[in-house]
């Protein structure tokens, strides 16, 4: 299933090799465009599902999605699980009900936050804390992607746990294995991955 995701990705376009400016403000040679996938319903399904597989058995009561490449994410995996999706806004509306959480939800319901990738870590607590800051709770963050440059160790160390359907060396792997990226560029990409970690993550490297 994993394999089957990284070659449709890769089909869609969503992986790419370059020089990019990522979030963080890393430069990378390799980006992950998953904003694509709403031109690919076959592929958000299979998506939705692979995420709804990998959220069984955590517990929660709703799923949000964060803006904006999450969205169709969220809205394929709420229509998947029959679990209700909410989000939180990037900015609070200065019109209408002005809220800063969209959807219905109860204070004290546990919420598992769902994302498209993960490189390091820090803008998951941008979106964490409106969600708290209304009494409700969060344990897990559920992504399709970890770029395993340090957001799984900073998010454990505030009491979070990511779960993550892919990582970018299986996707580099399956890529170089393919023949799909030659040896130059399967071996640049591993050595950004492993100098732009955190400390912690540049330990497993050791």
């Amino acid at each position: 299933m994993k394999n089957a995701l990284i070659d449709q990705l890769f089909a869609l376009g969503a992986v790419q090799f370059g020089s990019f400016t990522l979030k963080s403000g890393l430069l990378s040679p390799v980006y992950i465009d998953l904003r694509l996938l709403v031109s690919s319903p076959k592929l958000l399904r299979d998506i939705a599902g692979a995420l709804v597989q990998q959220a069984a058995g955590l517990g929660f009561q709703r799923v949000a999605a964060i803006p904006y490449t999450a969205l169709p994410i969220g809205t394929a995996f709420s229509l998947a699980s029959g679990i209700p999706m909410i989000y939180p806004r990037k900015e609070t509306k200065g019109y209408g009900t002005k809220k800063r959480i969209e959807g219905i939800y109860h204070r004290g319901e546990t919420v598992l936050v769902l994302d498209d990738l993960i490189t390091r870590g820090h803008s998951k607590f941008e979106v964490i804390a409106p969600l708290e800051a209304v009494g409700l709770r969060v344990k897990d963050i559920v992504v399709l992607i970890d770029r395993e440059q340090g957001g799984k160790e900073l998010l454990a160390q505030q009491g979070y746990r990511l779960h993550a359907i892919l990582s970018i060396y299986a996707i580099l792997e399956r890529l170089y294995g393919q023949g799909k990226i030659d040896s130059t560029l399967y071996h640049q990409s591993l050595s950004f991955l492993k100098e732009s970690g955190t400390p912690s993550h540049k330990a497993q490297f050791e």
